[in-house]
């Protein structure tokens, strides 16, 4: 069963910069779409970053122009690429593979990480 691991969250100051890893492990499938979602302390989980197996991407309003959604050549990877961070960037990261793209019945969430804006 394929499994999520994010990494590269941590703390930066406001206008710094952070790159994102998401490895998908468990299985050979390249997956079609795979996400970036967030949430921070009191909100729902947004959806920030999705990226297709052709390279397609889609963003958020408020995270255009500042992030960047990628696949490496392995294609299991996704990477991203966070520049100018604000405060209110903050928040757990959690990578995403949609059930009917996972092929499961519920969708696919690695356990996040924490990105920390501060001064």
């Amino acid at each position: 069963q394929v499994q999520l691991v994010e990494s590269g969250g941590g703390l930066v100051q406001p206008g710094g910069s952070l790159r994102l890893s998401c490895a998908a492990s468990g299985s050979m499938f390249t997956y079609s779409v795979m996400n970036w979602y967030r949430q921070a302390p009191g909100k729902e989980r947004e959806l920030v970053a999705s990226i297709n197996i052709g390279g397609g991407t889609t963003y958020a309003d408020s995270v255009k122009g500042r992030f960047t959604i990628s696949r490496t050549s392995a294609q299991n990877t996704v990477l991203l690429q966070m520049n100018n961070l604000k405060p209110e960037d903050a928040a757990i990261y959690y990578c995403n593979i949609p059930k009917y793209v996972a092929g499961t019945s519920d969708d696919v969430w690695g356990q996040g990480t924490q990105v920390t804006i501060e001064s």
